[in-house]
């Protein structure tokens, strides 16, 4: 299984190059419903193939200067520690339940899924929290203690399960930080990159990484942002954030293994098609009116 793997990481690159969205959340919950992953495999696969392919990011974001190097440092005084502390707990998880270990963490994997979607379309549909302006913004000591703090909290979160390095971070940024929406991006980008480097290390000591499936996912995602990022989707940001955060929603569901979990994902996949079909058809019928309207 080879090819599926470099197409899965195409589809995920495009979609974060196409969006500068985090699509890479989705990579855990195909792992484990569609490949077959347990979750502490899949949760260790993501998380290092993430270090990698968000490293790119991270540079190309650096070099516009759209990071807030001082933010991100003290993020990371949080997020990394707690992000081993996260994968020491997986891996003891692993060693001491057995059997119902991979239940344990698909249980925890679903329930972060299920707050990342919520997190996701909550970023949808809040605007800003403080409001944003082009100065630097210097760091008081309440900030500072602010960073450490979102960073142990979420940090703790993806070692555990790999979600939220690009949801978590970026939704409390645009709530308390006056940053414009391009530094938040590339400050969010390049922690999540130092931050899945040091859970992935701790990932690949724990015995819990499929390098196999991570090589070739990389040689599909690495080319698809790439190649992706220089087009524009013409779709408008707050379609794309509610169906991916739709789509989160509903792989959590499906791994906390709640009533009807199946006809629950198969019910919001048909929904949200045909809304996006919807959504096609009504912008296609408009556009001969605008047509016909300038003419």
């Amino acid at each position: 299984m080879t090819w599926q793997f470099t197409l899965t990481g195409l589809l995920i690159g495009s979609l974060v190059g196409l969006t500068g969205m985090g699509g890479g959340s989705l990579m855990t919950p195909i792992l484990v419903i569609l490949f077959g992953f347990q979750p502490t495999y899949a949760v260790g696969t993501d998380i290092l193939h993430g270090a990698i392919f968000k490293s790119f990011g991270a540079i190309r974001h650096r070099r516009l200067g759209t990071v807030h190097a001082r933010l991100t440092l003290w993020m990371f005084a949080g997020s990394g520690p707690m992000s081993l502390a996260g994968v020491g707990v997986a891996t003891l998880i692993k060693h001491h339940y057995g059997d119902s270990a991979q239940s344990i963490e698909s249980y925890a994997v679903g329930g972060a899924l299920v707050a990342g979607g919520i997190g996701f379309l909550a970023k949808s549909f809040i605007k800003r929290g403080i409001q944003s302006n082009d100065r630097p913004f210097i760091l008081s000591r309440r900030d500072k203690i602010l960073a450490v703090i979102i960073g142990v909290v979420f940090g703790f979160v993806v070692g555990l399960t790999s979600v939220g390095s690009g949801t978590f971070f970026g939704l409390v940024m645009v709530l308390v930080y006056p940053l414009t929406m391009a530094k938040i991006v590339g400050t969010d980008i390049f922690h999540a990159a130092a931050l899945l480097w040091v859970a992935g290390i701790g990932h690949m000591i724990g015995g819990n990484v499929d390098y196999h499936a991570t090589a070739w996912l990389l040689t599909g995602s690495i080319p698809g942002v790439l190649i992706s990022s220089r087009f524009t989707v013409r779709l408008p940001e707050i379609i794309l954030r509610v169906s991916l955060g739709t789509i989160l929603v509903l792989s959590g569901l499906k791994l906390l293994n709640v009533p009807a979990a199946q006809w629950i994902l198969l019910g919001g996949l048909i929904a949200l098609g045909c809304g996006l079909v919807a959504y096609g058809v009504r912008a296609w019928l408009a556009r001969p009116r605008i047509q016909t309207a300038s003419g």
